[in-house]
């Protein structure tokens, strides 16, 4: 019993060192709602699986804690709610939604809820499915800028989600009806041309149920000539090396605008800064960490922190670059210090402001200094009741003896 106060101290106190002060959400209906996924753009007669990446995201960096709950997938439409059993045309399995197939009449947008005793969030995602007939080609696809010269490598995206039938991938160029190469998740051209503008599209037959389905993603490859690789480096550009599409901007998913990480006093702290992209713009989105507005080899943490460990992974048919900030000890110099994590290429610009903060370690120890002084009163209070405890009398059985020391028989 005594060393069950002093355990949770150490809990609290565990809990409290380095933890990141998540901002609130804004809520709506009782829920927590996270920012709308990346919209999702389809043609008819084809599997679709559409899945909440922003939505787990926030799950998993906030730890959402036990009691576990289902997730509900519904779509609104007016007044009415539809929701999707595991079975049927459109059926929710685990945290994905189902078309098999899809249709035009699938359009709209679609809410993913997890909710238990104690927490509650939302998510959504727009599905724009088309007809075949009637296929924007510049909607339905990845807008992919090179340069002469430049090696190029397609990867057909979304392959993870479903079990493709072997050989069954093709890949064809515009409205050409001859495959280029089939058989290959990857379509690679060594040195780009010119001649090589134009729409590369993979195709391949998945497997769902024992059943098969077709499912297509399109790119349009665009070549610039050599001399705007090193402009796009800069702002303005060249009007000559802007893209003739419409380019998203890079769209950092963590941390979130207005994050505030606390640590102690002496202890080292890892930032991670996460950013979505188109997967053709990786190479060129410049991501970095800025300390008060400076780059971090220029700022004060110069001799305290290293920025670098650059990853690119492919997370929802886009690709997430991750860049790690290491900050090696702590100090009263940085609290308040402004942290802003900033993500740029053809497409635009953003930037997410952060800052670091000291833990205030008094409530930590206030709680150790109250379970100590619990404990050794406790002590303190045993050792005097043992000391001081009455002393009971044993009960002795006496025989009355004649004062003669003569006995008659």
């Amino acid at each position: 019993m005594v060393c069950l106060p002093w355990m949770f101290a150490l809990v609290i106190a565990a809990g409290v060192h380095g933890s990141p002060l998540l901002p609130r959400l804004p809520m709506e209906d009782g829920c927590y709602k996270v920012s709308p996924e990346v919209e999702i753009f389809r043609v008819e007669g084809e599997a679709v699986i559409l899945h909440f990446p922003m939505f787990m995201r926030v799950l998993e960096v906030r730890k959402i804690a036990p009691p576990p709950a289902e997730y509900l997938i519904s779509r609104s439409n007016g007044t009415d709610q539809t929701t999707y059993r595991s079975e049927g045309r459109v059926q929710q399995q685990g945290r994905e939604l189902w078309f098999l197939p899809a249709r035009p009449s699938d359009s709209g947008e679609y809410t993913c809820t997890y909710r238990n005793e104690t927490y509650c969030v939302t998510g959504s995602i727009t599905l724009h499915v088309y007809e075949s007939s009637s296929v924007d080609i510049e909607k339905l696809s990845y807008p992919w800028p090179a340069f002469v010269g430049e090696k190029v490598e397609f990867i057909c995206p979304s392959l993870d989600c479903f079990n493709n039938t072997d050989r069954s991938i093709e890949w064809y160029k515009d409205s050409s009806p001859a495959p280029l190469r089939p058989g290959r998740a990857t379509l690679m051209i060594p040195a780009v041309k010119r001649s090589h503008a134009g729409v590369y599209t993979c195709q391949l037959t998945v497997l769902i149920n024992n059943q098969q389905y077709k499912v297509s993603r399109s790119f349009l490859l665009h070549v610039k000539g050599w001399c705007c690789a090193i402009s796009l480096m800069y702002e303005p550009f060249p009007e000559e090396c802007r893209p003739d599409y419409t380019v998203k901007p890079p769209m950092i998913v963590s941390p979130i605008n207005g994050t505030t990480f606390e640590s102690s006093h002496g202890s080292g702290l890892e930032l991670f800064c996460h950013v979505l992209t188109e997967c053709q713009l990786a190479d060129s989105t410049v991501v970095t960490w800025l300390v008060n507005g400076q780059s971090v080899e220029l700022s004060y943490l110069d001799m305290r922190a290293l920025q670098g460990g650059r990853r690119v992974t492919l997370e929802s048919e886009r690709c997430q670059i991750e860049l790690r900030l290491v900050i090696s000890i702590i100090t009263e110099e940085d609290a308040r210090t402004e942290m802003k994590c900033v993500a740029q290429n053809a497409g635009g610009r953003q930037e997410v402001v952060t800052m670091l903060q000291l833990e205030d370690t008094t409530f930590t120890w206030l709680v150790v200094a109250v379970v100590m002084v619990s404990i050794f009163l406790a002590v303190i209070s045993a050792f005097v009741y043992v000391l001081f405890k009455p002393k009971t009398t044993k009960k002795t059985d006496y025989i009355l003896a004649r004062q003669s020391s003569s006995f008659s028989v």
